[in-house]
């Protein structure tokens, strides 16, 4: 990596062991491309469940030649996803498969696929400024604007709403180019 590793922690407590697992994990990012520029990994702990205890975010940004590629991993409420060490471990596993995509896309062994629809379900939406994020059942978190909504459907989204997305690469990050409202 040209720029050093990045690491965020909010509402998690820093730790040298954490830090060094982080570190170990984004050293083997590089076995998939060898031109990453920078990597940026936040760890945060977002919802205190008193019932279940924490559920941890991983993001992870880094930059490559021609883009940046991110995942941000937020496990559901089922059990065992309170360990953040396993959150660390599928955030870098994804990021490994995105990064494959992206080397070949780059040197052009992927064809263009045909439009495929997946599901998702709408998790922040923020009306007044126009835009929103799906999670998808993989806990994908994906972008979106208004004029994506097809139908000028927009307005009848609420969080909770249950939709089909067509996802493509953005300026940063995955974004959703077509959102349909499920019925």
């Amino acid at each position: 990596m040209q720029v050093p590793l990045q690491i965020r922690f909010r509402h998690v407590e820093r730790s040298e062991a954490l830090e060094n697992y982080v570190r170990a994990h984004a050293e083997k990012l590089e076995t998939f491309s060898d031109s990453i520029v920078r990597c940026s990994v936040a760890l945060e702990a977002p919802h205190l469940h008193a019932r279940s205890g924490s559920h941890y975010r991983v993001r992870i940004d880094t930059t490559v030649p021609g883009g940046e590629v991110v995942v941000s991993h937020v496990p559901g409420d089922e059990p065992g996803n309170e360990d953040l060490y396993a959150a660390i471990d599928q955030a870098f596993d994804r990021m490994g498969r995105r990064l494959e995509d992206a080397v070949r896309r780059q040197r052009g062994d992927v064809k263009p696929h045909a439009t495929e629809w997946r599901a998702g379900r709408v998790t922040k939406l923020a009306a007044q400024m126009g835009y929103g994020f799906v999670t998808t059942p993989e806990g994908d978190e994906i972008y979106f604007h208004r004029n994506s909504v097809l139908h000028g459907a927009f307005d009848e989204l609420s969080v909770g709403a249950r939709v089909r997305f067509v996802e493509e690469d953005g300026d940063k990050g995955p974004q959703a180019s077509s959102v349909m409202l499920e019925s």
